[in-house]
């Protein structure tokens, strides 16, 4: 695979300067991407080296540790947009993440790949990311939205609203997959020079873990809240 020099990375923060300056002039916020940049460039460096070493200590113990780190943190990121805060909030989401992201990495990585031995770190470690990374997403849309719907619906049209509107993103990349888009992980592949035969099959197990993920998230999510 061809390496990218740092020097020619520099060029991908132009665009990102673009949204910036507009994002700033339209909703004042002068902080908030240039915040979100400096941590996205700050973290992957800091996992590059992390998954270096993990990834040379076959240790399940350390994998195990970095997932619950992906999910605590996930959690909290979902409570992003949402008014209602808390420790039990909190404790919705995290369970919520860890059910839909936790069932849909089991079937992946130990009935679909049929790891052997069972403990991979270079598949698993990226897999959860993909997966609590998407519950995430959806969660935080879902959440965001019964909020708004509970006020003027009751729980049942505001759950099937909120559902909906968490499973957009998805519902329009399967659709729009091999047509519109390639996606990152087959993509990457291809480059690396993989069959592109071989890197489908991947990538269909992918969208089925990026839908089953962030559906069963904001199922639980919206279970939950019945409750609450």
């Amino acid at each position: 695979m061809k390496i990218i020099g740092l020097s020619h990375l520099l060029f991908i923060f132009f665009p990102i300067g673009i949204v910036w300056y507009f994002y700033y002039k339209w909703t004042k916020n002068i902080k908030e991407i240039g915040i979100a940049t400096f941590r996205m460039v700050l973290q992957l460096l800091i996992i590059g080296y992390v998954l270096t070493y993990i990834f040379s200590n076959d240790d399940a113990f350390i994998g195990l540790f970095v997932i619950c780190i992906m999910i605590g943190a996930s959690s909290f990121i979902a409570l992003r947009n949402v008014k209602r805060r808390g420790a039990k909030i909190y404790f919705f989401f995290f369970i919520s993440i860890l059910i839909g992201g936790g069932l849909n990495l089991i079937l992946s990585l130990y009935f679909i790949l049929y790891l052997k031995p069972y403990y991979q770190p270079k598949y698993i470690i990226p897999l959860a990311g993909m997966v609590f990374a998407n519950a995430m997403n959806a969660l935080s849309l879902a959440a965001e939205r019964f909020e708004r719907e509970i006020e003027n619906n009751n729980y049942e049209r505001a759950r099937a609203i909120s559902l909906k509107a968490a499973l957009i993103p998805q519902i329009n990349s399967f659709l729009a997959v091999g047509l519109v888009s390639l996606p990152g992980l087959m993509t990457g592949q291809i480059l690396s020079g993989v069959n592109p035969v071989i890197a489908v099959r991947y990538q269909i197990m992918v969208m089925g873990m990026i839908l089953g993920s962030a559906g069963i998230s904001s199922i639980v999510y919206l279970f939950l809240q019945k409750k609450y």
